[in-house]
């Protein structure tokens, strides 16, 4: 059932001694428990709800909003360990579990930990997992340097701070770019820095090195306009070469032309740039 993990805006269909039977747009009836169900609902209203699978693996509804959404990483605390696995609290009354497969390092009891949402899709059950990394994009191709994001803190490094970018993507953020205490799970709003040869994402708070690379854009761009259209140098070139041209790293040079280019105004060829017809 595609709607288990779900937030929907569903209709009432009818009322029933366990609740109110609500219907979804494939024509599925799950049940909404009276414990859930407003004073004022009326058959036909439509509720948001969301939709996970009780301790029968029933799917059903709650007015309960969930602490983390499917396919999303947040920070959780564990309330049980058993023979099953560890059990989380996120937000509505069956817990969640994260099995001891798929705990990275040994979940207590107490603690609490960063972990990603997905459904089984043999069972039709919620799961979670803390071993997230394997859930998230390795290609962030739709971002660009430059772009606000808002990141999560994952984990410290020596240089920084581990973060998950917009729930997709793995990047860093040096500590010299915070100006304040931080922990795992804080989120942030903040900007694309840089985009790694290996796709990793650099990020910051600081505007002024954003600003540095629009200012070097709009440089390139000139030029482009200058030179009608086309100048001798791409991101194949040495760095002596782009030194002499832009006197600016190959690699703020890069970053510079990765806006030109998400925006549209260019075409990278290996040994030229040109304006975009």
């Amino acid at each position: 059932m595609k709607e288990i993990g779900q937030i929907l805006e569903l209709e009432a269909l009818k009322t029933t001694p366990q609740g109110v039977y609500l219907i979804t747009d494939e024509q599925n009836e799950i049940l909404l428990p009276n414990k859930y169900v407003p004073r004022t609902l009326q058959m036909g209203d439509k509720i948001e709800v969301f939709v996970y699978t009780d301790s029968e693996d029933r799917p059903i509804a709650t007015t309960l909003v969930p602490k983390v959404k499917i396919n999303q990483v947040a920070l959780l605390s564990c309330v049980d360990v058993n023979d099953f696995g560890a059990f989380f609290d996120w937000g509505v009354e069956k817990h969640l579990l994260v099995p001891f497969a798929e705990q990275f390092v040994k979940v207590k009891e107490g603690g609490k930990y960063l972990i990603y949402l997905y459904k089984d899709e043999l069972t039709n059950r919620m799961v979670g997992t803390t071993k997230y990394a394997k859930f998230l994009k390795s290609n962030p191709i739709d971002l660009a340097v430059g772009d606000k994001v808002k990141f999560m803190i994952n984990g410290e490094t020596e240089i920084g701070y581990k973060v998950i970018v917009e729930q997709k993507y793995l990047g860093l953020i040096y500590k010299n770019e915070l100006f304040k205490k931080v922990e795992l799970g804080d989120e942030l709003i903040g900007f694309i820095k840089n985009i790694r040869d290996d796709n990793k994402i650099d990020v910051t708070v600081n505007t002024a090195s954003i600003d540095e690379i629009e200012v070097l854009a709009n440089k390139i761009y000139e030029k482009l306009l200058r030179e009608k259209g086309s100048i001798n140098i791409s991101d194949k070139s040495n760095p002596e070469e782009i030194y002499d041209m832009f006197q600016v790293s190959k690699k703020a040079f890069k970053r510079a032309i990765g806006v030109l280019y998400s925006e549209r105004k260019i075409q990278i060829n290996p040994n030229s740039i040109v304006l975009a017809d």
